[in-house]
């Protein structure tokens, strides 16, 4: 199963300089229990913002023009279809967690979407795709958080043309 987990504002921006522009830890635990020993696809970009650091007990399969080294657990790849074979060949389960233009490539794969919705509008220069019609949204569980300035949601959706509710 292809899932991309992200975290978008209303006006779906994603980041800013390479960077998240909210930090919710809730969300940040959300993350790490839904993509903890599953691999994960990301662009280079995506990478370089967690300091070119692996995350614990995920493999990193890590999509860029550029060539680099493998480690244990990063291995850099030319192409998204590259990446998504070689991590479903370590898990049927994986997830795709940016940026912009691997969402881009990806979101028509994608069998269901895990998103955390930030209910306000933010400048930014990094985007999430729209959200194609035949994607359902399956859960919608809202939270406000008192030290936070806004609230957010964590959205599920899946591809109604390969899962069922």
């Amino acid at each position: 199963m292809i899932n991309l987990i992200v975290a978008v504002s209303e006006n779906n921006i994603i980041g800013r300089d390479n960077q998240l522009i909210w930090h919710i830890s809730e969300d940040l635990k959300r993350f790490k229990r839904l993509t903890l020993g599953h691999p994960m696809i990301m662009g280079r970009k995506t990478f370089e913002s967690f300091g070119s650091k692996p995350l614990p007990k995920r493999h990193h399969f890590v999509v860029s023009s550029q060539d680099h080294e493998d480690t244990d657990q990063v291995t850099w790849l030319k192409s998204l279809e590259e990446a998504i074979e070689k991590a479903q060949e370590l898990d049927n389960e994986i997830y795709i967690i940016g940026g912009g233009s691997i969402y881009e490539q990806s979101i028509h794969l994608a069998d269901k979407l895990e998103i955390t919705r930030i209910h306000k509008h933010f400048d930014g220069d990094t985007y999430f795709p729209e959200i194609p019609e035949y994607f359902e949204c399956i859960e919608d569980e809202k939270h406000w958080i008192e030290t936070l300035p806004f609230e957010f949601s964590y959205r599920t959706y899946i591809n109604r043309k390969t899962q069922k509710p």
